[in-house]
């Protein structure tokens, strides 16, 4: 198979997962405590870490800023074959949540750590994709500088 169909394929099954799991814990409402984690049921109306509580309109757009970015950087992100699989895994998670605003008001988390910010799929799908872009990107600017750089004098 073409990546392009391989990585359509990561990016609905991303997606459908992600909203799989936060209907399954909206609807059941089903607690498990296992020590470490817990996994339960949680309304967001803001972003990460509580920031931007019951700003969910501006979310939507700032989503669909990001989204409108990457979309217009298809063709360079596509030349770079090692920026693409970051890009879909942002892709996925932004369209996750967007679609919980849009169509809940909400984002539905239910990842918890305890000592840190309930969370959901999608969320995990932007942060490892965010980290993996940039350590792609500075590998490559690393890489670059190498090949540009003059050779010193003795």
């Amino acid at each position: 198979m073409k990546a392009f169909t391989w990585n359509s394929i990561i990016l609905f099954g991303l997606i459908v997962l992600d909203q799989v799991l936060k209907l399954f814990f909206e609807r059941t409402r089903l607690f498990i405590d296992l020590k470490i984690v817990a996994f339960h049921f949680v309304t967001n109306t803001g972003a990460s870490w509580g920031i931007l509580q019951g700003k969910n309109s501006l979310l939507i757009w700032v989503s669909l800023i990001v989204l409108g970015a990457i979309m217009v950087n298809v063709d360079y992100i596509r030349k770079r074959k090692e920026q693409v699989l970051p890009a879909v895994l942002i892709v996925a998670g932004l369209l996750g949540n967007l679609i919980d605003r849009i169509f809940r008001g909400f984002v539905v988390d239910f990842v918890d750590f305890k000592f840190w910010p309930v969370f959901n799929l999608a969320d995990s799908c932007i942060f490892i994709g965010v980290i993996w872009l940039i350590v792609v990107i500075l590998k490559n600017d690393s890489a670059e500088n190498k090949k540009t750089e003059k050779p010193r004098r003795r």
